[in-house]
């Protein structure tokens, strides 16, 4: 497969401003994508554009995520800004340190509506531009999607949704010619990660991720990873790929009861009929 020119797409990136969003705008910016940054911090967005660029190369939105109607506007506006809209990054996400037997309601509430109810919201949005370009979805799952450690229930169980709904969409979308991907990193370094170490429950669980089979990588090998999957394409990216193995053994049939159990004809007509309800 011939690999994906970044230079010629326009790409939205939600949590643009963050740690992980922040390293894949200049990512892409240096390798000439126009970037549509989206973030709940407008003027952050706005002042992130300006340093890459400006108008003609980047713009920023004030978006939340726990919003349909924030993102409809602010990717309707990106679309008209740039002449459409080839690809969407839903990055926007957050983690809680809490046990099921002191955790509130509210916080886990919070965790699923924006890591996976968000990652939903994003995609919709997004996918009457991306389809007319035959473009690509991706969203940041996380190692967490397929081993759920103790503390973060909200957050692996809206990792792994966010895995195993790009894997729902992807079949949706497949005759459209849309790619959808999702994107599995270990631990690396970010602000929410300083967030975890801070919290006396959060080191007590990963000791500052120093060593062993939860060492943190790099950001820089992250970003690498994924702009190599956009290049590609791919169903799924995984950092590092020593853990690939892990992460797609529940997998290992999947492709095979997607290719026997659901034809593109079908589903196209299944769509359609659920549009009619």
């Amino acid at each position: 497969m011939a690999k994906y020119d970044i230079s010629n797409l326009t790409i939205a990136i939600t949590g643009s401003t963050g740690g992980l969003g922040s390293a894949l705008a200049k990512t892409l910016h240096a390798k000439g994508a126009k970037l549509a940054l989206l973030d709940l911090d407008g003027a952050a967005a706005q002042q992130q554009a300006a340093s890459l660029g400006g108008p003609s190369r980047a713009q920023g939105w004030a978006v939340n995520v726990r919003s349909m109607e924030s993102l409809e506007q602010a990717i309707n506006d990106a679309a008209a800004h740039f002449g459409g809209l080839d690809m969407v990054i839903a990055n926007a996400g957050i983690t809680e340190m809490e046990a099921l037997v002191n955790g509130s309601e509210a916080a886990f509430t919070r965790v699923i509506d924006i890591n996976l109810n968000g990652v939903w919201r994003t995609f919709k949005a997004a996918i009457p531009h991306v389809r007319q370009r035959r473009g690509y979805l991706l969203a940041i799952s996380s190692m967490a999607a397929f081993i759920h450690s103790p503390l973060q229930s909200s957050y692996a169980a809206s990792k792994a949704g966010v895995w195993a709904m790009c894997d729902s969409i992807r079949l949706e979308l497949r005759h459209m010619g849309v790619g959808v991907g999702s994107v599995h990193p270990t631990f690396f370094p970010t602000p929410m990660m300083d967030g975890v170490f801070a919290d006396e429950a959060g080191n007590r669980i990963w000791d500052g991720n120093k060593g062993g089979i939860w060492k943190m990588v790099t950001l820089e090998s992250v970003v690498a990873a994924i702009v190599e999957g956009i290049e590609q394409r791919s169903d799924m990216i995984v950092v590092p790929k020593r853990i690939g193995l892990i992460a797609r053994a529940p997998g290992v049939f999947r492709k095979a009861v997607e290719v026997l159990g659901f034809r593109d004809s079908e589903i196209e007509q299944a769509v359609t009929a659920a549009g009619r309800r």
